[in-house]
């Protein structure tokens, strides 16, 4: 008898990915400074670990519903910030704004998904997000900052869908989404109805800062 699968994991989660078209200038910095530039897409994470994607009907079963409720928005990567994570690691990211928009749509999915409030237990609770590096020096990431932040064009897209990704279990599969749910919308969309659904471009198209 198979066991059923896990209420979560960490191969999976349900993110906000911004449409390629602003991908390069992220990506430019991911390359070089964030170790899981292979693994993940520029994302904005939602829920992670969440559940994986054997229970996808319970997920259709549970976010449609919310997502018919809420209505798309629109961000902008504006500012670089960072936070520290474990004794030695510090990450660099983006900030989306506003943020109010994030954390209301976190919190009405939190409601269809009670247990998966990992990031919400995170000192200062819910903290939207988009990285862009992981670093173990302060003096390198000064660097970055001092040489792209001055320079950095704000980035505006609309946010009209969440994505389910997942990935296989061979520690060096990227993640890639299993369904799209668009907001105020009933049904939800396969991974081949909107971009976003490879784990990045080839390193050789993206341009260097």
């Amino acid at each position: 008898m198979n066991a059923a699968p896990p209420r979560k994991t960490h191969r999976a989660a349900l993110v906000v990915i911004p449409p390629e078209s602003v991908w390069p200038p992220i990506q430019a910095i991911r390359e070089r400074h964030d170790a899981q530039f292979r693994r993940w897409m520029p994302h904005i994470t939602l829920f992670f670990p969440f559940r994986p994607r054997e229970r996808l009907r319970e997920i259709r079963r549970a976010l449609g519903p919310v997502c018919a409720r809420l209505r798309p928005f629109e961000l902008t990567l504006t500012r670089f910030a960072h936070f520290r994570q474990g004794p030695t690691r510090l990450v660099l990211w983006l900030a989306p704004e506003p943020e109010h928009p994030l954390i209301r749509l976190q919190a009405a999915l939190r409601a269809a998904f009670p247990d998966c409030d990992d990031v919400h237990r995170y000192p200062g609770g819910y903290r939207p997000h988009l990285t862009v590096g992981r670093f173990v020096s302060r003096p390198r990431m000064r660097r970055l900052l001092e040489r792209v932040a001055p320079h950095w064009t704000p980035l505006r897209f609309p946010v009209e869908q969440l994505a389910f990704i997942a990935r296989d279990e061979d520690p060096r599969a990227p993640f890639r989404v299993v369904e799209w749910f668009r907001l105020g919308a009933t049904t939800a969309k396969g991974p081949g109805a909107a971009s976003g659904d490879t784990p990045a471009p080839r390193s050789d198209a993206l341009p260097r800062n």
